[in-house]
Parts: structure tokens; sequence; C-alpha cells
């Protein structure tokens, strides 16, 4: 039988000689393994009386002890080794010149966003901020939409839990058109006791929520609403003024614009904006822009506004809309995917 000494020898000889984790571990095996050297030894002490028994049985645990520092030495050297050739792989050489940050710039859409509101701020509009949470009242009541109205159907949208005040439905906005009731009743409020009301001017950016998704349509989508409202205010009015802003967004008098009779539950008259360039790849070619309309009468009541004194129009436009036609840009889908060699194309 192999002393004791010996197998210390042996199992340092053969850990010494492991050349990775896993070959330490077998070499751990024959030594400490439920069928190891010293394990067997331990069992054979059932044959010997108690006092040899102690005696053995201590010896034999102390070489256990010298074994197990020898396996644990060679592990820590091992992963020694393996650090030092992760560091070496991962060196970095420091008189190198350093990496460049780029510049972020501002998201395709967003630069239509702030565009859009430049423009209309130069011919005396205001800017609207609203919810996107929106209760029934705003979203379709209010703008001549009642409940089981066959015009809710052109607007699916996503409801989400809970009620407002009155026990109605809450739901993600389908349009920023809420915002021209929200606006102008505070405006109508605030001038309540002037002998004059201002007029009532505002676009409302932001963004909107319809079950809709293809190559030209998206769930989530950016529009900017636009009202004015006085006691004198045509529909030739509507027509000059985003006649002007499409020539002044697009950089170009060589714009046509055409409005076609539609329909749309909160204007009457109404009509779908079409525009078509006089030059370039899309020349010629008709391309509905917009929505709009004189306001409905029951939209300008809901206001709280007198339809026999005032008139006003409303239009709206998605903003993602603009931006494909500003640049070319052929698949909504790219808007939304972050893909840098797409933004990229926008710098600041």
């Amino acid at each position: 039988m192999v002393s004791l000494d010996q197998v210390v020898e042996d199992a340092k000889r053969d850990f010494d000689g492991a050349a990775d984790s896993a070959a330490l571990e077998d070499a751990k095996a024959r030594y400490l393994g439920k069928s190891g050297i010293l394990t067997e030894r331990l069992k054979s002490l059932g044959a010997l009386d108690p006092e040899a028994r102690k005696a053995a049985g201590a010896e034999i645990n102390q070489v256990k002890s010298a074994v197990e520092a020898a396996l644990n030495a060679r592990r820590q050297a091992l992963a020694d080794a393996v650090l030092q050739t992760r560091l070496s792989a991962e060196a970095i050489d420091v008189t190198m010149p350093g990496r460049g940050q780029d510049s972020g710039s501002l998201h395709p859409v967003m630069r239509t966003w702030e565009r859009v509101e430049q423009i209309f701020r130069s011919v005396g509009f205001d800017v609207a901020d609203g919810p996107e949470i929106e209760n029934d009242w705003f979203n379709f009541t209010a703008l001549n939409s009642p409940e089981n109205h066959p015009a809710r159907s052109m607007q699916d949208t996503f409801y989400v839990e809970g009620v407002d005040e009155q026990n109605k439905p809450l739901l993600l906005r389908t349009h920023t058109s809420p915002m021209q009731v929200r606006y102008a009743s505070a405006h109508v409020a605030r001038h309540a006791k002037d002998a004059v009301m201002p007029p009532i001017k505002v676009i409302a950016p932001g963004r909107t929520y319809r079950v809709d998704s293809d190559a030209t349509h998206s769930p989530m989508f950016n529009q900017v609403e636009g009202l004015w409202i006085a006691e004198n205010v045509s529909f030739a009015d509507l027509k000059g003024v985003y006649t002007d802003f499409l020539k002044t967004f697009f950089e170009t008098d060589a714009i046509d614009v055409r409005f076609r009779p539609s329909y749309f539950p909160f204007t009457e008259p109404s009509a779908e904006i079409d525009m078509a360039f006089g030059s370039g790849k899309l020349a010629g070619r008709w391309l509905e822009i917009s929505g709009a309309g004189q306001v409905h009468p029951t939209v300008l009541r809901n206001m709280g506004l007198d339809p026999e004194r005032y008139i006003g129009f409303a239009f709206g436009s998605g903003l993602e809309r603009l931006t494909m036609l500003r640049y070319g840009i052929d698949d909504l889908r790219l808007f939304f995917e972050n893909d840098i060699r797409f933004l990229s194309q926008f710098p600041a």
C-alpha cells in the first residue's frame, strides 16, 4: 500500500501536471472522489480497533488537508493564468488617439415638428399641448361624434383601464382635435367679460394612437391640428393659410393645392387637401396631405361659442407624412426602428 506521504507527493505532481480546470478536476477525483485513494483509506478505518482508528483517522485527515491545499493552489494558479492571458489579449495601447464621440441630432419627425411650430408662430398661431390619455367627451362627443355614431369606427383606438368622472371610458387619443375644444373653451372662459373676444388661432402638435400598422400607417403617430375661429374667417382663409404653409415648409412655390370634398364629423363643409410638386420625382402626382373644413356648429357650441356669430376652420396633418415627403422617405416604419444608419442621414 502506498504511504500517505507518497499520496501527497503523487497528488501534487498530478495537480501540477493538469493543464486546465477540467484536467484538474479529473486529478482531484483520483484522490478525493467517491472512489478516490483517500476516500477508500477512510472507509477502511472501520476494520481497526478504536485507538488505532483514532490515530489513523487523524493522519488521513491531515494528509487530506494537504491534498486539498495543493488542489486549491493549483486552481488559483490556473485562474491567474487565464486572467493574464485575457489581460494580454485585451491590452489597451494608451498612446493611441481616443475614440471620437459623435454628436447627436434631432429625429427627422421632431425636425418637422419644430419647423411646423416655427412657421405657424410666425403668422400668429399659438401652440397648445394636452393629455394623450383622453376622455370620451373631448375625443369624440364634443367633436360631434356621439355614442354609437358610425364615425367613431373611422378611428378605432386603444382603451385604457379606468373611467372619467362621468363614468365614461378613457382612451389613447386618436387625434389632437380634442385640444381644439380644450383650448377654445379655456379661451372663451378667459375672455368672457371682454366686449370683443380675440380670435382663436392655435395649432396642437402631439402623439396620437390608432389601431393601424403598415408601410404608411403606425399605431402611434404624430399629428398637428390647426384651428382659427373669429367672427369673419372664411374657407378662403383656410386655403390661403395652408397653401402658404406648404410652400414655406417645402421651400418652393412650385406646389399646386386642391381641396376635395370629404366628410369629417367635426367640420362642415369638409375637404381633403391634396398637393402636387411642380418638379422632382413626385412632380405632377397628387398626394393627400391633410383633412380640413369649416368648424361644425355643434363643435362651436361645445366650445362655448355661438355658431351664429363665430365661424372658423380646422385642419389636421400627419407630421410623419410631411417628413416623408420632405426627405423622400418611402416607409413610415423607418422612423421607429432606431437604425443609426438611417438616422445618421439627418445630421444636426
